[in-house]
């Protein structure tokens, strides 16, 4: 009989439980710990490049699949490894002084590599893991490693200017992603993008290029794949360049040239799903979109390239740091307070904090509530999906801890008294056991009520794309109050509270519009269970009290009030279909495309 062959988890359990010592605990706990980060960013980097064979070979469902895989992969690998952990050694879990001996082992063993930030990160994940439920804060830091130096070649590609772009700069720069497969015409593509380039920057006499910079690698995402660089001007101002190429069936096109600040950032906004680039180097490339993008802040960068955890640290570090230097508090910002969640935030802040209620107010909408658990794991699966630019992406904390000094008292009291399965105060901290972080946005019918009419229809226009965006994604938001929506800065619609959200193939579609006026009697959905959805109610349910508005959207989205638009994209769904979604105007595009075509990516 062939003996079993022992796996890395069995020799290492083995290990602890044979250990008489803590120096030999914490260096088997160390080891089991490194080996396990190794395989996860081993596979993270495999799922990276398989995105690039994906769009070579035009296969765009796996793609969808590698992508949902790569986002979920940090968590599966900690918490497995920190449940292993906990069961091979209970008692490990309550020993301050051992983990603090693990980390002692551990920094120098990731020290002197690229990503050994993320390897401490991770360790201080699977600390947060075993502690989950204890109330035991665990920093989101990187402990002592420092970052290694990068050639600027190995990351970018660089071409010099001499007043204009050129065809050849540009026929070199769409070399960057380094495909597999040939352009349908370079030549005509580069004449193509020289020209729009070259337009856009004699628009204004004292843009004059001087360089540009180009990431090695593609940034892959759904359907499409984008060259990311930027134009530095001879004044030192840059400006970015973004080329959006597509797998046609007869070879690589450039479908559409991005050079306004905008444009970039509704493209790179963490509410789309995390772009796979195949360069390894994220703090250089996150840098590098904070140049282009730079009223996002750099920890959102990290999160845009799939760099989730290190995004994490970053973000919370923001937030500290900006609480700590100006000494403002958090306090409830403007808007209808939540009925499920209680949000807080500060002046200087780019953030909104939020947890959930224990119970909902008296507003509450629905019969039943599942819990503040329930409401939890919406966020989490928000965050694990295709957001389709459309779904205010979340950044989840556990066992986290900010000081008491930073609140407002009367934001606290709320808090320990409406959130108590989130919030507890150990004397001048207050402990999260789990905190959600989003961007701060402006809400929806706040806007509407003081905006301009043109920029209120404009967003109007927006939430039916948004709502659209959602239906690409299989995610169908029942709420369509637009309290639950925030607005930006560039009049971009965002679903940001997910109480009521669910998989689009879950609704049943159903319709009232067919019955007689004064008909009598119950229609035949009224019994079905499940949630029942009729399209023709979503006009009200938006609660626009403007009539100008509601025409507008009604002459827009149309097609949204209907039982065939829903039908039809659950059948797309259903039969594993990836449905194509807007991520820039037509004004991007180099020629307009053929009718049927609609979608970017």
């Amino acid at each position: 009989m062939n003996e079993a062959i022992p796996t890395t988890a069995d020799h290492y359990r083995a290990r602890l439980t044979a250990a008489r010592c803590d120096q030999t605990r914490a260096d088997a706990t160390c080891g089991w710990i490194f080996d396990s980060f190794e395989r996860f960013y081993d596979e993270f980097r495999r799922l990276t490049w398989l995105a690039k064979s994906c769009f070579e070979d035009r296969d765009h469902a796996a793609a969808v699949a590698h992508a949902r895989r790569r986002l979920g992969l940090y968590n599966t690998h900690v918490h497995g490894l920190a449940d292993e952990i906990r069961e091979s050694l209970p008692p490990l879990g309550e020993d301050e002084p051992l983990w603090s001996l693990v980390q002692s082992r551990y920094e120098p063993r990731a020290a002197g590599r690229y990503e050994a930030d993320l390897a401490v990160a991770y360790l201080h994940s699977v600390i947060r893991r075993v502690h989950r439920g204890d109330w035991r804060p665990v920093d989101y830091g990187f402990g002592g490693v420092g970052r290694p130096s990068v050639a600027r070649d190995a990351v970018f590609l660089q071409r010099d200017c001499r007043g204009a772009l050129s065809v050849a700069d540009v026929e070199a720069l769409l070399e960057a992603g380094d495909l597999a497969i040939p352009f349908r015409d370079r030549a005509a593509d580069a004449t193509r993008i020289c020209m729009r380039v070259n337009d856009f920057l004699a628009a204004e006499p004292d843009r004059v290029p001087r360089r540009v910079e180009m990431v090695r690698g593609c940034f892959f995402r759904n359907r499409g794949a984008y060259l990311v660089g930027r134009i530095e001007l001879n004044d030192g101002r840059l400006r970015p360049l973004v080329i959006a190429l597509q797998n046609a069936r007869e070879g690589l096109v450039t479908r559409a040239v991005l050079l306004t600040i905008p444009h970039v950032h509704n493209l790179f906004s963490s509410t789309q799903a995390a772009f796979q680039v195949t360069n390894l180097h994220y703090h250089e490339i996150a840098e590098f979109l904070y140049t282009i993008m730079p009223r996002r802040p750099l920890g959102l960068q990290y999160s845009t390239i799939g760099f989730h955890h290190v995004s994490k640290v970053a973000v919370m570090g923001e937030i500290t740091q900006q609480l700590a230097r100006t000494g403002e508090k958090l306090n409830t910002p403007p808007g209808s307070p939540g009925t499920v969640v209680v949000a807080f935030s500060a002046p200087c802040l780019s953030y909104v904090l939020k947890v959930i209620r224990d119970r909902p107010t008296a507003g509450y909408k629905w019969d039943s509530f599942a819990g503040a658990e329930a409401v939890l794991e919406k966020y989490r699966r928000v965050h694990e999906i295709n957001r389709t630019g459309s779904m205010l992406d979340n950044t989840l904390y556990y066992n986290v801890k900010l000081e008491r000094s930073w609140f407002d008292p009367a934001l606290l009291d709320e808090l320990v008294g409406a959130a108590g399965n989130a919030v507890r105060i150990q004397g001048e901290a207050v402990v999260f056991r789990y905190l959600v972080v989003q961007r701060t946005l402006m809400p929806l019918n706040v806007y509407l009520q003081a905006a301009a009419p043109d920029k209120a229809l404009r967003a109007v226009s927006n939430l039916g794309h948004c709502i659209k965006n959602n239906a690409a994604a299989n995610v169908f938001n029942r709420d369509f109050d637009v309290r639950n929506y925030g607005v930006t800065r560039y009049l971009k619609v965002y679903l940001y509270d997910f109480d009521a959200v669910e998989a689009l193939t879950d609704v049943k579609v159903r319709t009232n519009a067919d019955r007689v006026d004064g008909e009598e009697g119950i229609p035949d959905w009224y019994f079905e269970s499940g949630s029942v959805f009729l399209p023709e109610e979503i006009e009200a349910g938006l609660r626009v009290a403007d009539r100008t508005l509601r025409r507008a959207f009604r002459d827009e989205h149309g097609d949204l009030l209907t039982t065939a638009y829903w039908e039809a994209m659950q059948s797309a769904h259903l039969s594993g279909e990836v449905p194509g979604i807007r991520t820039y105007p037509e004004s991007c595009y180099l020629e307009i495309p053929p009718a049927g075509i609609s979608a970017d990516e």
